[in-house]
């Protein structure tokens, strides 16, 4: 009969013969647990203490007795009785003996019950050896190792022997290896399918450890048809220069092992036939590609990974490198990868985004988006960003210029330098025509206290951006007291043919009449000219032709002033559309000009 049993939020199956087992496993482990029928109540405390001193007061864990085996029929019993401090008693036995059958997610589930009644345990050697060994069984070798790495276990042998099982699960051999001697004992004084799985574990360590001899040693004690055992025989007879015989264990692996085993023989295969050149490279990775295409996350799926970094960048090929060398530094140990891994990915991604380099700009930039988190950091990854962005803009590709330094500012820039960035990520979208986009990148960075340059500068971006989307009085509320902001309420108020509020910015502006006058002021002049002349304001244009007249004398642009002063009355909106496409490209506004041109284009002339 099979129950289920939930154990502290754990879901296991327990599997028993037992005739008549008590109606609900989890209440008899945990009495303050409602029955599946009963009304919910609410949580109540419940603690057992006593027992952590009792444990810890045991002898040391040891092999055969620290996971003596009792049927289910009788744990199930003994914790239907047990009350008071001899139920943690009556669990720890039941957890032993779930251990010993391997079956650790039930362990675990019982341990967590008896922690929460009992929170000292945690400080006992035994208990969280218990918990270490549940964590192993349940495909959980990481979080197993820090449990059997306390103080007290250090020289435990059965703590040795599971933390030899648990880093030869995680791919360190090495550290393996140097846990063994104190295993040993604890792993010759087991038995059958327990001591099986740590001679795997002790032949999996040596082989990748260059060890072969050894682990043959130790996989003789196993079965000639085992198919784990057959796996190592076979990476064991590579490592000896003995192909065929390696051959016929990963097929005898192919014929009965389970679907890892398989995968791992596959692989070693593989391994085998790079190494002694029997397979080309291309027809090698794509073999890896299909391999990896229904096996990924583990030691296997790794090992696969590391060869095809390593071939490809033998190769010559780039992508193939990066795509490997990344999977490798995003889901695995980078450490275990080799000193010069991630040093090499981040000299090969800055050599291909190198201006130099052949390689096309936007694949370079889908390149450097694409492995964004292998850039270097501080000031060389911020360079490498910054030089993309740069020849982004240039070549006229602002929004990925913009989306590009827009991951730097909230994933890489912290602080101060979020202003001066956020200003350029914001000139950026609005280039791209993306003006929302601008203010928002502007508003996300507005928390952080920067000087007031620095708020002007962002300031003045915003004010473009919100002139952009229709808001124009908010812009000009943004640039209430920014220096010189009636420069660039003059530019928006061009752009927007807003003749009369142009016409009282720029008549501040106008420049000295005492001869030859600058680009700059020559648009200055000339716009506020237009102004006048759409508004009908001859009087005004009277006065500036005999202001200005000798100083645009000789000019390219004094035929269009002799236009605009004339009498108002011969100027039409075709002559002023003619007269503004004449007049200097330069602005007043400087580099905020482009920004502020970027903008929908405004309504032809209209005489005011």
């Amino acid at each position: 009969m099979k129950t289920a049993l939930l154990l502290a939020g754990v879901a296991a199956v327990a599997a028993s013969a037992a005739p008549n087992p008590p109606a609900s496993i989890a209440q008899t482990i945990n009495p303050a647990m409602p029955a599946a029928n009963a009304a919910p109540a609410a949580p109540a405390p419940v603690r057992l203490p006593g027992f952590a001193a009792a444990l810890a007061q045991q002898p040391e864990a040891a092999m055969p007795s620290v996971w003596r085996v009792i049927p289910d029929e009788a744990a199930w019993k003994l914790l239907s009785k047990a009350k008071g401090v001899h139920r943690q008693r009556a669990r720890w036995n039941y957890v032993r003996s779930l251990v010993g059958r391997g079956r650790g997610p039930e362990a675990w589930g019982v341990l967590e019950v008896m922690q929460q009644d009992d929170p000292d345990l945690m400080m006992v050697d035994a208990f969280r050896l218990a918990r270490g060994a549940a964590l192993t069984l349940m495909g959980r070798p990481a979080d197993g190792f820090a449990e059997l790495s306390g103080p007290g276990l250090v020289n435990n042998a059965e703590a040795c022997a599971w933390r030899v099982l648990t880093l030869a699960q995680t791919g360190f051999g090495e550290q393996a290896m140097a846990h063994v001697n104190c295993a040993l004992p604890a792993i010759n004084a087991r038995k059958g399918a327990d001591r099986r799985r740590f001679i795997i574990g002790m032949a999996r360590a040596a082989v990748e450890t260059g060890k072969p001899e050894l682990a043959s040693r130790w996989l003789a004690q196993l079965p000639d048809r085992d198919s784990a055992a057959n796996l190592y025989r076979g990476r064991v007879s590579l490592a000896l220069g003995q192909p065929a015989e390696a051959r016929l264990r990963f097929a005898r692996v192919e014929q009965s092992g389970t679907m890892a085993e398989r995968m791992d023989a596959r692989l070693s295969q593989i391994e085998a036939k790079v190494a002694n050149g029997s397979i080309r490279p291309a027809a090698a990775l794509k073999e890896l590609d299909k391999l990896r295409y229904v096996w990924r996350g583990d030691h296997i799926e790794e090992r696969a990974l590391q060869l095809s970094y390593r071939m490809s960048a033998e190769a010559g090929d780039l992508r193939g490198a990066l795509g490997a060398g990344a999977t490798l530094f995003r889901f695995f140990e980078p450490g275990r990868q080799g000193p010069d891994f991630v040093a090499g990915l981040q000299a090969r991604l800055s050599a291909a985004l190198d201006p130099a380099s052949k390689l096309p700009l936007d694949q370079a930039a889908g390149l450097y988006w694409d492995y964004r988190d292998l850039a270097p950091s501080g000031a060389a990854g911020d360079f490498l960003v910054n030089q993309l962005a740069e020849r982004l803009q240039i070549a006229g590709l602002y929004g990925r210029a913009a989306d590009l330094l827009e991951h730097q500012l909230f994933v890489r820039a912290r602080d101060l330098a979020q202003g001066p960035l956020s200003a350029r990520v914001a000139s950026l979208h609005i280039l791209a025509g993306r003006p929302d986009r601008a203010l928002s990148a502007l508003r996300k960075t507005a928390g952080n206290a920067y000087p007031d340059d620095m708020i002007n500068a962002r300031k003045r971006v915003e004010a473009v951006a919100l002139s952009q989307i229709g808001k124009v009085e908010e812009a000009f509320a943004v640039l209430q007291d920014v220096p010189g902001a009636s420069v660039l309420r003059a530019e928006i108020l061009w752009k927007n043919r807003d003749w009369a509020g142009l016409a009282i910015e720029s008549e501040a502006q106008l420049p000295a009449a005492n001869g030859r006058i600058s680009d700059v002021d020559q648009a200055v002049v000339l716009r506020y000219a237009i102004s006048l002349a759409m508004l009908g304001r001859e009087d005004a244009l009277a006065d500036m032709r005999v202001r200005y007249g000798a100083s645009f004398a000789g000019l390219s642009t004094a035929p269009v002033f002799d236009m605009l002063t004339a009498a108002v009355g011969t100027v039409d909106p075709a002559a002023v559309t003619r007269a503004m496409t004449s007049i200097p490209s330069v602005s007043p506004a400087g580099d905020l000009a482009e920004l502020i041109e970027a903008g929908p284009e405004a309504a032809p002339p209209k005489r005011g």
